[in-house]
């Protein structure tokens, strides 16, 4: 199985793997970096707290902002995020991500099945 981790969880991602970016556990490297780290935590412990967040997808959808912003001034600025903000941001992405993908599924079942005739 963890071969399998190490193998498809940088492709699932896209992730370039990075060892400076990366986070360590007992000297061994994650599969991911430690932006896409936090993705996957986000979007693993959003279906656990669904019911317990009720906010508008317009909040999720600003949550996914801070992410795209720091990789954006990563690339046209010298400034360098340190690996927790890169956690940070890509869990706050992958929470939001999961949480507007999840919403879209259930407006689809709900929409979908009102329009069949009854």
């Amino acid at each position: 199985m963890r071969v399998w981790i190490y193998k498809w969880l940088p492709i699932i991602f896209g992730c370039h793997c990075r060892s400076d970016r990366s986070f360590y556990w007992k000297g061994t490297q994650f599969p991911i970096c430690a932006r896409c780290t936090g993705e996957l935590v986000g979007m693993i412990l959003c279906p656990l707290t669904f019911p317990l967040v009720s906010w508008s997808p317009w909040i999720f959808a600003i949550l996914m902002l801070p992410m795209i912003l720091d990789g954006v001034i990563q690339m046209v600025t010298s400034c360098e995020s340190t690996n927790i903000r890169r956690f940070l941001t890509g869990f706050l992405f992958g929470y939001a991500l999961m949480r507007l993908f999840l919403v879209s599924t259930i407006w689809t079942f709900h929409f979908g099945y009102n329009l069949v005739p009854k």
